[in-house]
């Protein structure tokens, strides 16, 4: 086999691991939980496997690519200090409020303020957005002070000092 077609089998059966989801105990594993954090948390409705939900004694959850991006976005929010009643509160913020996949969000956290940057707002997500903070975007500064110090810097360079003697 060559190298061409090894790498297109590697990915094919990447992409067969991710169609066909997974499983509770390798999801945990890859998202750096223990398996009780993650049977508590579909339990609990924090986030449910969207492919294969446990029916029963002896089903087993399947667990999508996404659902692993949301996990370890509270996982990450976790370890950031949030606490898990107030995860629960921003993922239902999120779900509601963003249209792309959650994990390409940009969060900022303040304490235990939790905020999302949509455009140039943070909005508070545990106060269901009440608290608007403006963005000052400041990379356009240096270009504007530069913009603005070219015609002092052209006065300069035409205005001859005088010379004084003395």
């Amino acid at each position: 086999m060559n190298k061409t077609e090894e790498q297109n089998n590697s990915t094919a059966e990447r992409q067969a691991v991710i169609d066909v989801g997974y499983s509770g105990t390798r999801t945990a594993k890859v998202v750096g939980i223990s398996y009780r954090q993650l049977d508590y948390w579909a339990r609990t409705d924090l986030i449910r496997p969207s492919l294969s939900d446990a029916s029963g004694s002896g089903s087993r959850r399947k667990y999508s690519y996404n659902d692993l991006l949301e996990l370890k976005t509270i996982k990450k929010l976790l370890d950031a200090g949030i606490k898990l009643e107030q995860v629960r509160k921003v993922f239902s913020y999120l779900r509601e409020h963003v249209s792309t996949d959650i994990a390409s969000a940009h969060i900022v956290i303040d304490g235990a303020s939790v905020m999302l940057c949509e455009g140039d707002e943070l909005v508070d997500v545990l106060q269901n957005g009440q608290g608007v903070l403006n963005v000052l975007s400041l990379g356009g500064v240096r270009d504007e002070l530069r913009a603005a110090l070219e015609p002092v810097a052209n006065e300069a360079i035409n205005t001859t000092p005088e010379r004084r003697i003395g």
